[in-house]
């Protein structure tokens, strides 16, 4: 632990604080982590991604940060304020290391190893959620949190959607962002054609489409789903509906106009989360 870092003005304040900004943030490859939560998510399931923490005495003694497993830097209430993106960071920063996941991670090419032996041996991830053009930082941050929480084995965002490591998506993940892996940059046609070249089904979420009961009820969410959610205003476009084998919708029973996307993709994860377990049991119980 360091020396009270009393200056907002100094020049480690400045390269902190500059995270908030995209350029920056592709320039250096990393990213600003805010709050204790969070912090504590990326030392258990990820420390060695963690460069830097800057954390205020009350705090450090208050969420047991003492110690940490990084170069920690004690800092006022008002140096944090500069550094932090949001009003309340609960007087905790961190910088970290960006790291986004392939797609062909998260696809492998059909004749690869990899996806043979995931095939042969059951391996297959289940759920995917591929993010088109959504731009709401807040949304893509808890389609992630929510994909994380349904068991979902990846997010991809194509280069169309907001960066991952944008504060505000980092801080709508609650974590989760060191949980599931993301992919970035891919385009929506080049996710999908890996996905169905591994067999996977591929429903886009749209208000055009079937009800999702309906579509649980023909089976089509019992095996590995790639789900495609569009744009907050938009939806997606036509060339983009082509590409899945089905839309889908979540049905409105009640008087809203409409769902928010995350609430929706929400929804349509657990799911397909909820069939495909209810199929693994009837297969092991027959």
């Amino acid at each position: 632990m360091s020396d009270l870092l009393e200056n907002p003005k100094a020049g480690r304040v400045r390269a902190v604080a500059a995270l908030a900004k995209k350029d920056v943030r592709a320039d250096t490859g990393l990213f600003l982590l805010e709050g204790p939560q969070a912090v504590r998510e990326a030392i258990e399931y990820r420390p060695e991604l963690l460069r830097e923490l800057y954390v205020t005495p009350t705090a450090a003694a208050r969420y047991g940060l003492d110690d940490a497993p990084v170069d920690t830097w004690f800092v006022t209430e008002q140096v944090l304020a500069v550094m932090a993106d949001t009003v309340t960071p609960q007087g905790v920063v961190a910088v970290c290391q960006q790291f986004p996941t392939s797609v062909k991670d998260v696809f492998p090419d059909a004749g690869h190893e990899d996806a043979r032996a995931s095939a042969s041996d059951g391996g297959l991830p289940g759920i995917v959620a591929i993010l088109e053009e959504v731009r709401d930082p807040g949304n893509a941050g808890t389609i992630i949190r929510a994909a994380d929480s349904a068991g979902a084995d990846a997010v991809v965002l194509t280069g169309r959607s907001v960066d991952p490591y944008n504060p505000k998506v980092v801080r709508s993940t609650t974590g989760s962002l060191f949980h599931v892996p993301v992919s970035v940059g891919v385009t929506l046609a080049d996710a999908v054609s890996r996905a169905k070249a591994l067999g996977y089904t591929v429903l886009a979420a749209d208000v055009s489409g079937d009800d999702l009961p309906d579509v649980r009820a023909d089976g089509m969410l019992d095996g590995p789903t790639a789900w495609v959610f569009g744009n907050e205003a938009r939806g997606l476009t036509a060339e983009d509906l082509a590409l899945a084998d089905r839309a889908v919708k979540v049905p409105i029973y009640g008087r809203a106009e409409s769902m928010n996307l995350a609430t929706a993709a929400s929804v349509c994860l657990y799911e397909s989360a909820f069939a495909q377990r209810t199929a693994s049991s009837s297969t092991s119980s027959s």
